[in-house]
């Protein structure tokens, strides 16, 4: 344990960390995302997604157990991320107290200078999010109902195509997509590189990973709140 703080002080392991926990963060949109499909499926397969999310492992463990533990890794590995993103700003600006009288951006992309204040965005509307579909504080119509078990839980669908029937509110999820596009095009690659996994030979497949990744990521979280706004989800 002394050992791995002793490492994680280092820039290098804060980077390392955050390489980790991207992987982790990585998985998950691209797994919410293929789940955020089902809803062209239609209510009775969005629905029945959203069951076996709340019932997977069962009988072995009980509703929601795999569920919940799924949420404490994310929570952590997002704290992790955003700590580890924190404490690197930190160190840079103590190594370098005084800026240069003249800053040249030679190679850095737009989604490298925008990837901290595009990280913040994120965070901030990771908690609106949660706020809007699993808490339902607000939403415009959350409903709830209740499950063979007797326990009561959200109607996916009904609130998927309400929550997204406010313009303003598609808008807002538009732009945390777009930052979140950025922040996979920077962030793919550079997680590759950090880790040692990237090299001259690799390194035009991990930056086309990184393009196709934010790309698709973009389109297939949009196309949702697009179509219900469209009427074409309803």
């Amino acid at each position: 344990m002394t050992a791995a703080l002793t490492i994680y002080r280092t820039s290098v392991g804060k980077k390392f960390v955050m390489a980790i926990t991207g992987i982790i963060g990585y998985g998950f949109v691209i797994g919410h995302m293929i789940g955020n499909l089902k809803v062209f499926l239609g209510a009775t397969a969005f629905n029945e997604y959203a069951e076996f999310l709340r019932t997977v492992g069962e009988p072995l463990l009980p509703a929601r157990t795999l569920l919940w533990i799924i949420r404490i890794v994310l929570l952590a590995a997002v704290t992790l991320h955003v700590y580890s993103a924190i404490m690197l700003t930190r160190q840079a600006q103590v190594s370098r107290p005084v800026r240069y009288a003249s800053q040249k951006k030679i190679q850095a992309t737009f989604a490298s200078l925008t990837l901290r204040w595009g990280g913040v965005a994120i965070f901030l509307f990771l908690i609106y999010h949660l706020l809007h579909f699993t808490f339902g504080v607000v939403h415009p119509d959350f409903r709830l109902e209740s499950g063979a078990s007797g326990l009561t839980h959200p109607d996916a669908y009904h609130n998927v195509v309400t929550g997204f029937t406010n313009p303003l509110v598609v808008i807002v999820y538009l732009l945390a997509l777009a930052a979140l596009a950025m922040h996979m095009f920077h962030g793919v690659w550079s997680m590759f590189q950090t880790l040692g996994l990237n090299g001259q030979t690799t390194d035009k497949f991990f930056r086309g990973l990184a393009i196709a990744s934010a790309v698709v990521l973009f389109l297939g979280f949009s196309s949702v709140p697009i179509s219900v706004l469209a009427g074409f989800v309803k």
